[in-house]
């Protein structure tokens, strides 16, 4: 079930208060609005709200014969590549980057939040189907820069489609499938990298990667081989 809202201040704020309060929160039910007011990214950032982008949430409850709830990052932005597709002229131009952005012609197409309660990841999928705000600090891109770009209700129904697809494999068939079909998306290897980690120290290197957990793996400098289990990475 999609549920359309008009206006809500986050969809993943709000499927998290109805966690809370013990409501029922099917796995498959979404929750997409129209406005977004006070959407959130990750580490606190501000999402974009622009008319006729999908801004929506989904819940999976992890059981414990899966694989790691982090790796829901990748087998999410590996949903959401799979579901822009088929809307682009060149399939080429778009790419996964670690851990939860999805990039068109190199610049922020898509942006994944995943949050814990309750025994649940509520799963926050902002996606830039008609606009793409002016960020500082990183290019951003709207599919209706290339091409005209699906209606609302029509992708969110295609991303509900794939978002399904993608659980099953990542539930019946474990991290190894995932890890090549993502990197296969990705950025080739040797693509430099740039991570920010959350203590704020900078990391550099080149991309060699993903280890069997779903880190990013990063050679340095002097040819060492860095896992990175957080950040935020810009390539060079």
């Amino acid at each position: 079930m999609i549920q359309f809202l008009e206006e809500t201040g986050s969809t993943n704020a709000d499927l998290l208060a109805r966690l809370g309060a013990g409501e029922p929160v099917r796995e498959g039910d979404w929750l997409v609005a129209r406005r977004q007011v006070t959407g959130r990214g990750r580490q606190g950032r501000t999402w974009f709200d622009g008319a006729g982008n999908f801004m929506g949430s989904t819940v999976v409850r992890p059981a414990p014969s899966d694989p790691a709830p982090a790796t829901l990052a990748l087998m999410t932005g590996l949903a959401v590549y799979e579901a822009v597709l088929p809307s682009c002229p060149d399939p080429t131009a778009l790419m996964l980057k670690w851990p939860n952005d999805v990039l068109l012609n190199g610049a922020k197409l898509a942006g994944i939040l995943l949050e814990s309660s309750h025994g649940a990841v509520v799963v926050g999928i902002g996606i830039n189907l008609r606009a793409a705000p002016d960020l500082p600090d990183r290019k951003t891109i709207a599919l209706s820069d290339v091409t005209s770009p699906p209606a609302l209700e029509d992708f969110a129904e295609r991303l509900a489609a794939s978002f399904d697809t993608e659980l099953e494999r990542w539930r019946n068939h474990g991290l190894e499938l995932l890890l090549r079909r993502w990197q296969a998306a990705a950025h080739g290897k040797g693509t430099l990298l740039t991570v920010h980690d959350p203590s704020g120290e900078r990391i550099a290197g080149e991309f060699v990667g993903l280890d069997a957990s779903g880190s990013l793996l990063l050679r340095d400098s002097d040819g060492k081989t860095r896992t990175i289990h957080a950040g935020d990475v810009v390539i060079d």
